[in-house]
Order: C-alpha cells, then structure tokens, then sequence
C-alpha cells in the first residue's frame, strides 16, 4: 500500500516511510493512495477473534509488506496484554440500543493508549532495523502526551519531547505526564493554548533541516499509523452488535477529529456505519462545521472537557481532502485560506457530501456535568466529562439514526482522570487503581517555554540525548 500526502506535493512512501515521517513534507497529511476494503463474508468471519487477533487483521491491511508479519502479531499481542480488561475494549449497555464502548483499560487511562502502545513498540522496530535515532515531538490537551510518554519512555533510540498547554490539563493528566523521570522523556509546559502548541510542531516539522537532523517523527494523530490502530475499535464493537448484518452509529467526544476520523476510516472500507455523530464542548467548530458549514476558528474556552478545547482540528484536513476529489492543490488552498482568514472555504455540495455520514452536536459544561449526573442516577455508571458530552449529543442527535440502530458512544477516558468534574456532578471523587494510587505525591519534572517555534527547536537540540 502506497501514502499520498493530502496537498499532493510530496512523495509517495510506505507504511514504514510513513510511521517515521509523521508530517508530509508539503505540510499535509498522510493518508492510502485508496481505501482496503473488507468484504462482508470476511467480517462475519472475524467475529470470533479476541481484540488482539482483529487489530492483526486490520492492521495487515494498512502495514502491507513493510513489516514482518510475525514482527507485527508480536507487537500487537505485546501492546494489548498490558490492558487491565480481558475484554480490552468492552461493551457496557445504558439503554436501549444505547452502549459506551470503554476506552480506558490502558496503562494511562484513556483511548491514546490503543494506538499509542502499539506505535511505541512500530517505532522501535523501524529505528532498530535502520540502525537509527529519533526524536518524538508531539502536542497534547490532555491524553497524548502520557500514552506516548508511557509508550516510549526508557527506549534506547528515542527522545520524546511533549508540550502541554500550561495550567489547561487536569492536574491527573498533568502528573501523568510529569512525574515520569525517565531520561529520554521531556515535558514542556507551553505559555499559550492546545492550537499554540499544535502550532509549534507544525512548525517544527515543517523546518526541514531540523528535522533531519534530529530525525523528527510525530505521535500526534497527524502521524497516520496512530489513525489505523484506532479504526479496529469501530470493526470490534461494530461485530460485536451484530454488523455486517447490521448497521452500527458511533457517537464520539472530537477534539482534534482523529478519534472520529478512525470511524469514517471504517466505514470507507466497507463497515455498515448509520452515522458518525460529532460531539464537541463550547469549543464547537466541528459541530458548527456538520450543522451549518461555518468552519471558523474562535477564541478556545477552558472547559469541564479540557482534552476537546480546541479550536482548529488537525485530522480534519483529511477529511475536506476526500471532500474535495482527492484535490491535493484544492485542499491546500482552502487551509491557507483559513490560516490567513480563519475561515475554511466549503461550498455547498462539500457540505452536504460530509452530511451523507456526519452529524455533530455540542454541550456545553452545564449539560455535561447534568449528563454524568442523569447517568449515575439512571445505571450507576460514572463517566468522565468527555464522555458525558459523547453522551449528551447521542441522545440530542438520535432523531439522526435509523430506528432501532444501536448506538455507541466512544467512552474516551476513565472518570478518576477528572476528579472535580465527576465530584460536581454526583458529590463523590472516583478513585483512582491502585497501581496510581500515590500519583499526586510523587516528583514532578517539566520546563515551561513560551510559544515560539525558536525556542522550541533550541530546546530539544540543547536537551536531546547524542548516543
């Protein structure tokens, strides 16, 4: 399988190219020359795979030749042996035809953790066989950073280097992050917001000769292979609710717009998807996108939601490329366009194209701590904040999806990552498992930078191990 950049000026690589390279050399974003499709019969005969055994079949699909397929079972079944439920992803019902699929059975709590360990160990493999070194630079609301920290701490051949925005994370998810001390890892605490940080590595990225001399690669979502790990969790509960013989909707908490683009992945290659619903905090530009077209960048408003307070979406650009014909030169216009004006040019046609699979919604913070309140009460389950608005905009958007059509809602993180949010709603702190029990006394380690690509790239040259 061959990558195409989605501003259609740089080369086609890989998978393995693809993995190191994170960002395209054009500025876009890697995504399949086309999309694998997966024939009914081929999924009904998946059903009866554990978690482990469906991610090697979806991933050969988008790996091709380029890694070992033993190489690639081991790593998968390394990654997801290390989840605290046998079930990796499990199924929990709320109502009728209403489900959360939990997305925190990982070492850090949160979904980041289903692509995240499986890319520490791809990255590994790839820096080892060309006898390489490499600097992992990534941008973080909140959950990135301590997956990818947790991912590729102690590893030989990496640094890693994650920039948070300063006093915008939970205090769990700051700790998280922070209180590793491993010496290959690096926590940067940026004066500014989520968008400023996504900036600079962008940025960095796009400073050609830095990258190569410190061999850059991304951990974000923008790197692809991060996507494709997480479309096999749309195929697993998908079969498990009686697809392809089936319809399935997906409603899923959207920051960045990874986490759902994963499902629009899944439904390109041929799984039954009634409708991906977008749900989103006050920081509502997805929404305001999939209800009116407006894609207009606003000012980012702190929430009960932190991971989602974002303003310009990163994998978004993958989805107006398909939008726009696979219009590399198009698609490139449109977000220079919306970097000088800060609004995304669209026509009508483009809209209701997205239409065909999306819709979207927002709550804002007085729903969501309502949500987690009214779901307590009604099952005894307690949900995280970003969850609860996944759950919010489900039921508002319902009207949206075929009767009887079952529903899941992408349950992002566990609710001790939120503990003020979850004691608001229904006067109790989750705790957190006892492996984090002692996370708010241990040491902390981070430096703080302002928000300037400069002094970013001086950073890691001054900081980086030389081995």
């Amino acid at each position: 399988m061959q990558y195409i950049s989605t501003r259609g000026r740089a080369p086609r690589l890989d998978f393995g190219q693809v993995l190191l390279d994170g960002l395209a050399r054009d500025g876009g974003l890697y995504l399949p020359e086309s999309w694998p499709r997966v024939e009914p019969a081929t999924m009904r005969a998946w059903r009866g795979l554990d978690y482990a055994g469906l991610a090697k079949q979806v991933m050969r699909l988008f790996v091709g030749t380029t890694i070992a397929p033993a190489d690639l079972d081991r790593m998968i079944d390394d990654t997801y042996a290390g989840f605290g439920h046998k079930a990796v992803a499990p199924l929990k019902q709320l109502g009728a035809n209403e489900w959360v699929m939990e997305l925190f059975h990982g070492p850090t709590l949160a979904f980041k953790d289903f692509a995240l360990q499986l890319l520490g160990r791809l990255f590994d493999h790839a820096l080892d066989r060309s006898d390489r070194r490499g600097v992992i630079l990534g941008a973080t609301s909140g959950d990135t950073g301590s997956a990818a920290i947790e991912a590729c701490r102690d590893r030989a051949r990496l640094d890693v280097f994650i920039l948070h925005p300063l006093g915008r994370t939970s205090e769990v998810q700051r700790r998280q992050m922070t209180t590793v001390l491993s010496p290959n890892v690096h926590n940067i605490a940026i004066r500014g917001t989520f968008d400023d940080a996504q900036d600079m590595v962008k940025a960095a990225f796009g400073d050609e000769a830095f990258r190569d001399q410190v061999g850059l690669t991304a951990i974000n979502s923008i790197n692809w292979a991060r996507i494709a790990a997480q479309v096999v969790y749309y195929f697993h509960a998908a079969l498990a609710l009686g697809a392809p013989d089936r319809e399935v909707a997906f409603a899923v908490p959207t920051g960045n717009f990874g986490d759902v683009y994963a499902g629009y992945i899944a439904a390109s290659m041929g799984l039954p998807v009634a409708k991906l619903i977008v749900a989103t905090n006050e920081n509502d530009i997805l929404a305001r996108f999939f209800r009116n077209g407006d894609y207009s960048s606003a000012g980012v408003r702190p929430t009960w939601s932190p991971s989602m307070d974002i303003q310009v979406a990163s994998n978004f650009e993958r989805l107006l490329f398909d939008l726009k014909g696979r219009d590399g030169e198009a698609t490139a216009a449109a977000i220079r366009t919306f970097r000088e004006t800060g609004h995304l040019p669209v026509s009508d046609a483009e809209i209701a194209k997205a239409r065909l699979l999306f819709d979207a919604g927002a709550a804002d913070d007085a729903r969501t701590i309502d949500t987690i309140a009214r779901v307590f009460a009604e099952t005894g389950e307690i949900l995280d904040p970003h969850t609860a608005v996944g759950v919010a905009v489900a039921r508002d958007r319902r009207e949206g999806v075929p009767a009887g059509t079952p529903v899941v809602v992408l349950a992002t993180a566990h609710p001790a990552k939120f503990p003020d949010a979850v004691e608001k709603a229904i006067g109790r702190r989750p705790a957190l498992p006892a492996r984090m029990a002692d996370l708010m006394e241990r040491p902390e380690r981070y430096d703080t930078l302002e928000a300037d690509v400069s002094i970013l790239t001086s950073h890691i040259l001054s900081h980086r191990r030389n081995a």
